[in-house]
C-alpha cells in the first residue's frame, strides 16, 4: 500500500478530485496549506505598502491506495493539475505498512 501527497495548487483541487474518482479512488484527505518552493512568493501592494507574501496558498491531497494502482494515481494527478506554470506543485509516494478501519477492525487492502 502507498500513500500518495499531492500539492497542488488550490484552483486545480476540483479537476484532481473529480479526475481521482473517475479512476476509481473513492477516499481522500485534503488540507488548504501555505508553503513555497521555486516559485518563491511574490510581491503585493496594500494601502500603499509594497510588501512581500513569502506562503502561497496550496491544497494538500492525500490518498492511500493499493501498490497497482500507483502509476494511475500518479498519472491522473498530474494530467489534473497541471498548468505548465511554475508552482504546479509536488507529489511524494509513501510507504504504507498498516491500514485499519476503525468501524470493523479490518486491516490492509480491505480497509481501503
Amino acid at each position: 500500500m502507498k500513500l500518495v501527497t499531492a500539492i497542488v495548487k488550490p484552483f486545480r483541487l476540483d479537476d484532481v478530485r473529480n479526475a481521482l474518482a473517475e479512476v476509481g479512488i473513492q477516499g481522500m484527505t485534503v488540507t488548504e496549506v501555505k508553503g513555497f518552493g521555486r516559485q518563491r512568493g511574490h510581491t503585493e501592494l496594500y494601502r500603499g505598502a509594497e510588501y512581500v507574501v513569502d506562503f502561497l496558498p496550496k491544497a494538500k491531497i492525500e490518498v492511500a491506495i493499493p501498490d497497482d494502482l500507483l502509476e494511475r494515481t500518479v498519472e491522473t494527478i498530474i494530467d489534473s493539475a497541471k498548468t505548465g506554470k511554475v508552482g504546479d506543485g509536488k507529489i511524494f509516494v509513501t510507504e504504507l505498512v498498516e491500514v485499519w478501519r476503525i468501524r470493523t477492525g479490518e486491516s490492509g487492502d480491505g480497509a481501503l
